[in-house]
This record gives structure tokens, sequence and C-alpha cells, in this order.
């Protein structure tokens, strides 16, 4: 009969999921090993105080405190996504923060950037796209190009600016960063809506969507974490992190039959084009409208 090696499996996955452990094999008195295994679970450390965006959570509330330590639980135990989140960091904050300063936006909220996307170009099943998830309609709202060749969702100083632009008229609607933080996931009219069937205008007072009613509380984990990285039992030498990669940057006026013919000229590749400028959606550009684009390039 083989044997199963299903209940160590088991046990790994739930260690990966219950809380910070401490794992070791248990011996006897003559320090034979018995095939048993001694598992400790503990809680992530908790904060005496937190904050988003200068806006201190209350976290005396049996229902705050549990939620965050719901997120710092799940996001200390992430080890494989937290430790990217890590890494990838150190090559895009320092574009975003400065956009956000500009437009006096929190810098708390390139959290939000990061967990909206992980850092990775993807798209949501509802169509959202780039580090800031904008939907077509609403990237359109905010000034951003959207269309088969250009696609500035994924641009990311443009796609920043749009979001600064949103989060700002959603502060002043609702009068509070963590108000505007829930409305980005789910929407001004949505929030508003709720807001005014609960006849209240406090977040952490809400009943929202499961997702609404986490958003928060995870960017919050987050930061804790990325703050305080060793703390939580994460570390990213020197070495391991990705930082920005350097460029050029030309502009372009007309159309450009093919880009990768472009890149050759530009002692570049079509793939290191696309890498710095994921923006350009096509293997051409029409420029109908002959409109300037800016180019990056990789530094020779």
């Amino acid at each position: 009969m083989k044997p199963t090696f299903l209940p160590v499996a088991l046990l790994l996955l739930t260690m990966t999921t219950c809380g910070f452990c401490v794992f070791a094999p248990s011996f006897g008195n003559d320090g034979a090993d018995t095939d048993s295994l001694s598992v400790h679970f503990a809680s992530p450390p908790f904060p005496a105080a937190a904050d988003f965006s200068g806006e201190s959570l209350p976290l005396e509330r049996f229902d705050v405190r549990e939620a965050l330590e719901r997120e710092l639980i799940v996001n200390a135990n992430f080890h494989s996504n937290t430790l990217q989140y890590l890494k990838r960091a150190y090559r895009y904050f320092p574009v975003i923060e400065p956009i956000l300063a500009e437009n006096n936006i929190p810098g708390d909220f390139k959290f939000l950037a990061l967990i909206e996307s992980d850092f990775l170009y993807k798209v949501s099943p509802k169509g959202a796209a780039g580090f800031w998830q904008f939907i077509k309609d609403s990237a359109i709202e905010c000034g951003l190009e959207v269309n088969s060749e250009v696609d500035e969702r994924y641009h990311l100083e443009k796609a920043t600016v749009a979001a600064c632009k949103s989060l700002n008229n959603a502060c002043k609607m609702f009068g509070s960063w963590t108000m505007s933080a829930a409305a980005y996931n789910m929407g001004t009219a949505g929030l508003s809506k709720q807001a005014n069937r609960q006849q209240c205008d406090n977040y952490y007072d809400l009943l929202l969507s499961d997702e609404t009613m986490r958003y928060v509380f995870r960017i919050v984990a987050v930061k804790l974490i990325m703050n305080e990285p060793e703390k939580y039992g994460f570390s990213v030498p020197e070495n391991e992190k990705y930082n920005p990669v350097p460029y050029t940057e030309v502009e372009v006026k007309t159309s450009v039959d093919d880009w990768a013919k472009f890149a050759i000229e530009h002692h570049t590749t079509y793939k290191m084009l696309k890498l710095l400028n994921p923006w350009l959606r096509d293997a051409k550009l029409t420029n109908a409208a002959k409109k300037t684009y800016v180019i990056k390039l990789p530094e020779e």
C-alpha cells in the first residue's frame, strides 16, 4: 500500500493561511524522531494604533479590530504575494509618490494601487485594467485615451494622475479619505446610495459588500507590513529589490507602421519597448490626430 502525503499537504496548507507559526519535528526522550509534528500558531503583531491617510481607525471597537486583524493574518501569511509586493514597491512607489503629492493625495493611496493590481498589468473580470484598475468609461471620464492602439490605463504616470482626480472628487463628496477609498472600490453612486439608506457617512459604521468592508482594512494591513516588514517576518536584501529601469524618452508625433522596426531603429527590442510602454496596445500606431506621444526607451 502506497503511503499518503495528504495529511502533510493539508497541514502545510493550513500553516500558510492560519497565522504565524513555528514548525519543528518532535523527538522522544532518547532524541529519536517520533514522526510527529509540533506546530505553534500565533497572530501577527497587532498595532496599538493605526490610521489611513491620517484618519485613525477606531481600534477600540471589536468589529474594527477583528477586521484589521483578519487582513494582517491573511497578508502576513500570504508569503509569496507579500514578498513580491515588497520587491515591486521599490520600482513603482518612487513613480507614484510624487504624483500623489503634487495632486494633494495622501501617500497611503500608493497602497491602494498595490492591492488593486499587485503592480501587475492585469485585467479584472469586469474589464478594469492597469495598476489603478480603471474600467473603460471611468478612464475616459478622467481624461485617459483608451482604444485598440493606445490604452493609457496602462500608462503609470497618466493613470496615477487620473486616479488622483477621481480620489479628490470622492473626498469632496464624502468628506474623508477613508470614504474616498471605499468609493474607489464600489463607485461613488453605490456608496452614496448606501450612506443615504443607512443615514451614515462613516465608513466604519456602514454595512457594505464584503469586498468593500475589507478594502480599507486590507490597505492598512499591507501598509503596516510594508512599513515594518521585519516585524512581520519579511526580509528583502538590497540586491533583491526590483529597482527602477533607467530609460530615455523620445517624442513621436506621426504614425508608426511597425513598433518592432521602430524598436530596432532605436537600438532596443520590441519586447523591451512594450515592457517600458505597456500602454502601446498594438503593433502599430495610426495617430490620425497627430498627437504627441512620449516613448520610453531603455538606456544603452
